[in-house]
């Protein structure tokens, strides 16, 4: 990448960057009433986009591999998800729960299924 297309690429992420954090405060100023249409989205996003991630994590798991072919019937992958909507159920912590689930995952398939 040449020194012209960095300086670009640097200036787009700056300004999408900006933008994507001061538009809210153009658009929606102190004194006005937030719409109720961005009010649901706030409430209905956060789930909708982790119900995408764990169907994304999931894709391409095998439930039907046996553990004599090296497979794990989806041991590890349900248990970190398991793991993960406890923890969140217990702290409502989104954040420690994905880390909760994900490091049990890490755990599983490295050291229990490897």
């Amino acid at each position: 990448m040449s020194d012209k297309e960095m300086i670009i690429t640097f200036l787009v992420i700056w300004l999408g960057t900006v933008l994507t954090r001061f538009l809210p405060y153009l658009i929606f100023p102190e004194g006005r009433k937030v719409p109720e249409f961005v009010h649901y989205l706030g409430k209905v996003l956060g789930p909708a986009v982790f119900g995408l991630l764990v169907v994304y994590c999931l894709r391409n798991t095998d439930f039907s591999t046996s553990f004599a072919n090296g497979g794990n019937h989806g041991i590890a992958e349900l248990s970190a998800c398991a793991v993960t909507l406890l923890t969140y159920r217990w702290k409502k912590q989104m954040i420690l729960s994905m880390a909760a689930g994900t490091i049990l995952y890490m755990i599983l398939v490295q050291v229990v299924f490897a």
